[in-house]
């Protein structure tokens, strides 16, 4: 079978806003989302900058028996993923009526295991932990907590692939769809924003001190970037046959026609520029189209100096003297790791259906191999047709995909 697959709902809960329209603002006016929080000094890090990500409130949707059991990150899927199905007119109804998935990305859950670790250090009794810790820790948090709420019942399961992995769920929920296996699937990734999480990326001195400047420290693709932000919350995106679109009446926003994968197969956390065009040709080839109908690239770059200078080799070599224009949103956002990919496809949906390319904030001077891309310091005003969206992850995992705007579907 080769089901075409739509995007109907999306939801988002990050630095630049909690909702899709915040972050519609944010995206156009080229607003940062990133600051400083001196704990993560205190704590040991050399760096304190982050993503401002606000905690939800929740009380007013859920009862405590369905808190109690999620993290932080799965907080704010449960935002992103409420939206999502709300923008799509997916109710709770619906829901028990129809057979749909969840594919989420996610690859950490530290707050609850620090605090289960030192509940045991200090009373050596796991009678102490309650019961809501073993939910909140695992790596699948995010799917089970909210294949339970919204009382999913078709395919679930976690996408742990590094910084890739929110990208990855969307292209499996495609594929999935696609083949004819499920009608509809809530894909996405989810980020936790705790300082716990990422003292180890510290550890790599990955991270920006341009702790004076906190909203100029991400400058991806720029001469002077020293390093990424980390950041957080959770994009939700419903995936949803043509066909089952249709048939609801449903709005659709994009439709997603190639998803491309590949892995460096080299250092663990080396970035590679070969795996980069891999990823990037398989996605455009499984879409039918080439370099010349892409209008807009969202690329991964981190504002670090290798992982930066390998996708814009990539990109020199497909992309030079074509019409796309290229930005990354971590520029505003930071990087948004587990969720990156679920989160810029959100962004590039906004982007689409509002005629928007966003900015590339913070970049100033290009480097040998930034200069001559056609990266975009302000926001232009586009249609655009046709995305490319990078996610690269420690391990060499790679993921591109390609979406189509949804008007007159």
């Amino acid at each position: 079978m080769d089901n075409r697959v739509v995007i109907t709902g999306i939801g988002i809960w990050s630095c630049i806003g909690q909702n899709v329209e915040q972050v519609r603002q944010s995206l156009y006016e080229g607003r940062s989302g990133i600051g400083v929080e001196p704990e993560r000094i205190t704590y040991g890090y050399r760096s304190s900058l982050t993503g401002i990500v606000p905690k939800p409130e929740l009380k007013a949707f859920l009862n405590r028996r369905q808190r109690i059991g999620l993290s932080e990150e799965a907080e704010y899927a449960f935002m992103a993923a409420k939206e999502a199905f709300d923008m799509a007119g997916v109710d709770g109804d619906f829901l028990d009526a129809h057979e749909v998935g969840i594919l989420f990305g996610n690859d950490s859950s530290a707050r609850p295991v620090i605090e289960a670790a030192r509940i045991m250090d200090e009373k050596h009794d796991s009678a102490m932990l309650g019961s809501g810790l073993i939910f909140q820790s695992m790596n699948s948090t995010v799917n089970m907590n909210l294949s339970t709420i919204f009382r999913l019942r078709g395919i679930n399961f976690t996408v742990s692939a590094a910084c890739a992995s929110g990208s990855h769920s969307i292209g499996l929920g495609y594929m999935f769809i696609r083949n004819g296996l499920q009608d509809m699937v809530l894909c996405g990734g989810a980020q936790e924003t705790n300082y716990y999480s990422m003292a180890t990326f510290d550890a790599l001195s990955s991270f920006s001190v341009r702790m004076d400047e906190p909203q100029k420290a991400s400058r991806p693709f720029d001469a002077s970037r020293d390093g990424l932000i980390p950041s957080g919350g959770a994009g939700a995106v419903l995936l949803e046959s043509y066909e089952s679109a249709k048939r609801r009446g449903a709005r659709i926003l994009a439709e997603v026609t190639g998803y491309g994968f590949s892995s460096n197969g080299k250092g663990i956390s080396q970035p590679n520029d070969e795996g980069s065009v891999i990823a990037m040709s398989r996605a455009l080839r499984d879409a039918g189209i080439r370099t010349s109908d892409v209008d807009y690239i969202n690329a991964h770059a981190t504002s670090t100096p290798q992982g930066d200078m390998c996708e814009a080799i990539a990109l020199k070599q497909m992309f030079s003297g074509q019409k796309a224009v290229i930005s990354s949103t971590k520029s505003m956002t930071g990087h948004e790791c587990w969720m990156a990919g679920a989160s810029e496809v959100v962004y590039s949906v906004i982007m689409m259906q509002n005629s928007f390319a966003a900015p590339n904030i913070n970049f100033e001077h290009p480097d040998e191999y930034s200069s001559g891309l056609r990266i975009i310091p302000e926001t232009v005003n586009m249609k655009i047709d046709t995305v490319l969206s990078n996610s690269f992850g420690f391990g060499g995992t790679n993921s591109a995909l390609v979406l189509r705007n949804g008007n007159g579907l």
